[in-house]
């Protein structure tokens, strides 16, 4: 990982992370991906981006973070305890045009990404339904005013960022004052294969050619980050730091975690333990070309060891080829059959033999890793 410390480092200002974020990296690139420890001040940075708006605009960035979700609040009916509901706080902008823009219909699309359960807004008393369709033998039931779970209300609210953040991508009305989107950590409860699709999803999102918008990113979840990485392939990236008061942006650009111990120790651990999933040779895949193209090869294949047997390799080769281009799905995650298992900890085992990492940084814990 480059050691480069940008000048600032030594100021106890947060401004000046803002500043230069905004002023020198968003003016050349169009994407920032933050990566920090929990307790750095993500979410501390992310408001003072958000404040440090241009002096002739009232505000020009929509962010996600710890405050967007607390603009949801479960009502659970304590008298009656029948008809539970999840508040908006309409005092915020962030729902303005919720009314005249079709929310419901923009939401479902991407909650159905994730989730099984659907939802209804009322624009009356501004308040969340939630409900769910069963299959009971022959009959079709729909349960209404459903308390859905803690990871499942995040989704929600993430999936309602994105229908506002498509809004602003596609430059209705009332998201023109959208300069940048923030977005920081949204898949905080979530496990690996969420923080696969969710990142996966919006890049895509992201990457759509009409999108004006300058996107900063931080997160905590290393996995979250290196998707990333790997699909906004020409972001800025670094690693937000605090020492004490003092904070810090270390470049990661050059050499990214995707190619390295962090995502290795993740496959080693899921080949160990037997619980491998097709997503796991788009990870795979992704080290392999990276690991290709810093040797200077032309093909991926090149870094699959097999030792004396070319037929063996090109066997190899064509099974990462077709089971890497699966669709991050979480909805219905596919776990590998068991002679993919064994194909995968070959490929894996081999790789660690022919470019051999430190094996102390296997067992270390992932703060270790991470410096």
């Amino acid at each position: 990982m480059s050691e480069k410390i940008q000048p600032f480092a030594k100021s106890e200002n947060i401004g000046a992370v803002v500043a230069y974020l905004r002023d020198e990296c968003l003016s050349k690139k169009k994407y920032v991906l933050l990566y920090a420890y929990n307790g750095t001040g993500k979410t501390r940075l992310s408001m003072a981006f958000k404040d440090a708006k241009r002096k002739d605009e009232a505000r020009d960035t929509l962010y996600y973070n710890a405050f967007t979700e607390d603009l949801f609040i479960w009502d659970n009916d304590l008298d009656a305890d029948t008809t539970r509901v999840l508040r908006l706080n309409t005092s915020s902008k962030f729902f303005g045009g919720l009314e005249e823009l079709e929310m419901d219909n923009r939401i479902r699309p991407f909650l159905h990404r994730y989730s099984d359960f659907d939802f209804k807004i009322n624009t009356t008393d501004w308040t969340v339904d939630f409900f769910r369709t069963v299959r009971h033998e022959n009959e079709t039931q729909i349960i209404d005013h459903i308390k859905v779970s803690r990871g499942e209300e995040n989704i929600f609210i993430w999936c309602f960022f994105l229908a506002i953040a498509q809004l602003a991508i596609d430059e209705q009305e009332q998201y023109s004052w959208v300069k940048y989107l923030y977005i920081d950590d949204p898949i905080s409860s979530l496990d690996d294969n969420n923080a696969i699709a969710v990142a996966s999803h919006l890049a895509q999102l992201l990457k759509k050619e009409s999108n004006k918008i300058k996107t900063v990113i931080s997160t905590h979840h290393t996995l979250f980050f290196n998707v990333l990485c790997n699909e906004l392939k020409h972001a800025i990236t670094f690693h937000f730091l605090k020492d004490a008061s003092t904070y810090s942006l270390q470049d990661t650009t050059d050499t990214p975690f995707f190619n390295h111990v962090a995502l290795l120790k993740e496959l080693k651990k899921a080949a160990d333990g037997g619980n491998l999933y097709t997503y796991h040779f788009n990870i795979m895949r992704s080290i392999l070309e990276k690991t290709a193209t810093f040797h200077g090869y032309r093909n991926f294949s090149a870094c699959i060891h097999v030792i004396d047997d070319d037929e063996e390799q090109s066997v190899y080769t064509r099974i990462v080829n077709i089971l890497s281009h699966g669709n991050y799905s979480i909805f219905e995650p596919l776990e590998m059959l068991p002679e993919n298992k064994e194909y995968f900890r070959s490929i894996l085992s081999g790789f660690l033999q022919k470019y051999p990492f430190n094996q102390e940084l296997f067992n270390a814990n992932p703060e270790e890793v991470r410096r």
